[in-house]
């Protein structure tokens, strides 16, 4: 028979997951494929980024002090040297009493040390009126600004967004290394589980949890691979689970995590490996089973949906991210006032979902096993397990979804 092992806290929860990461292999794979990837190792500039001092508007590269004085009533006089040529080689030196004119983006010559927008100039013939002083380096952008050849500019680990994407590609990456995802494993277990596309008869149920986790861990980067509905049958789940340990790097069990003569998975989970913990101060998600099995690790989710969304958040996020390389990355919250108590018990962690209605939040109550609360409610709010409740018009933090 299953047994709990003493609850502990979720902090306690969370560091024990977490340090059952696993190293992962990099791959290398093509720039055009590395949008939400998580970098392998620090990538550098190869060269300067710009090569070459360059204008930010369209104007005339100037000698800052030759502007000393300028204005709409007495413009500075200059004449015009010539134009910087988009892609041209650089190196022009700009002469004395000279301006050249320069597009965005174009090379300032070398001896100017500023940029005149043309709306503060006026053309006349070979010559340039400038109407305003310019300040040293005004809309220059020197040789090296944005990036040092040599320089570290994205770490491992950065998960890469489109800003970043832009940045390899300033450094003339066409292939990124990045992490390998992690593969992990979904087995739903439970006589009374069938698949979503059936009509349930008597007691049945359609499988939601599959489902759900497969989506949970494609937005934590990682690949599910589906091991489908297992009945509670001790050599059957293990058939399965032995699979899912040889073909994954992580494997999540939904279902037989509670104190139960047909709940399997502890006690499989110890066959293989060990259990680490089995039994969590928070609600819902107390039979929670964090375990390893094969050096592998093996996270047991309580059946109902709802609880096992908040697990699947709390408890198994921190170590699917470590194993992305991602490592510890706080989740979106907002600080809102509590439009109505929300009661508690002492000495356990409640994650209560929670409904945002005019920048006042609402507990959205109800049962583990509804879908419904899921769906109606925008977040989650965390009760300290030392406090009995939180009041209405209290600050709290609402865990976005």
């Amino acid at each position: 028979m299953s047994f709990f092992l003493t609850t502990v806290p979720v902090e306690e929860a969370v560091t024990t997951a977490r340090g059952l990461a696993i190293s992962l292999s990099s791959e290398e794979i093509p720039l055009n494929a590395a949008f939400g990837r998580i970098l392998a190792a620090d990538v550098t500039a190869d060269i300067d980024v710009p090569g070459f001092t360059r204008s930010s508007v369209d104007g005339y590269a100037v000698r800052f002090r030759d502007t000393t004085g300028a204005s709409e009533s007495l413009p500075a006089l200059f004449s015009l040297s010539g134009r910087a040529a988009m892609g041209a080689e650089g190196g022009k030196t700009l002469p004395s009493e000279s301006v050249l004119y320069v597009p965005t983006g174009g090379p300032v010559p070398c001896g100017a040390d500023a940029v005149v927008m043309i709306e503060y100039t006026e053309s006349i013939g070979d010559d340039v009126l400038v109407k305003r002083p310019a300040a040293p380096g005004e809309n220059i952008v020197l040789q090296g600004e944005d990036f040092k050849a040599g320089e570290v500019i994205l770490p491992q680990g950065t998960l890469l967004s489109s800003r970043q994407i832009a940045a390899l590609a300033a450094a003339g990456r066409t292939t990124v290394p990045v992490t390998r995802k992690p593969k992990v494993g979904v087995i739903s277990t439970g006589n009374e589980l069938i698949p979503v596309g059936e009509i349930p008869t008597g007691s049945q149920v359609r499988d939601i949890n599959s489902w759900m986790c497969g989506a949970f861990l494609q937005s934590a980067g990682c690949i599910p691979e589906y091991f489908g509905i297992v009945k509670d049958d001790r050599s059957l789940l293990q058939n399965i689970l032995q699979k899912a340990l040889s073909l994954c790097d992580v494997v999540i069990i939904s279902g037989g995590s509670s104190k139960d003569d047909r709940d399997l998975t502890a006690d499989l989970i110890r066959e293989s490996g060990e259990v680490l913990i089995h039994g969590i101060a928070i609600a819902p998600g107390k039979p929670t089973i964090i375990g390893r099995a094969g050096q592998k690790p093996v996270i047991g989710l309580p059946g109902h949906p709802a609880s096992a969304f908040v697990v699947l958040l709390v408890i198994a996020r921190p170590l699917l991210l470590g194993m992305t390389g991602q490592g510890d990355q706080a989740m979106l919250t907002r600080r809102l006032m509590l439009g109505e108590n929300i009661p508690s018990t002492r000495g356990r962690e409640d994650y209560v979902r929670v409904r945002i209605l005019e920048e006042k939040v609402y507990p959205e109550f109800g049962k583990s096993g509804l879908v419904n609360t899921l769906i109606r409610s925008d977040g989650l709010v965390r009760v300290p397990s030392g406090v009995e409740g939180l009041e209405k018009g209290e600050l709290v933090e609402v865990i976005l979804w």
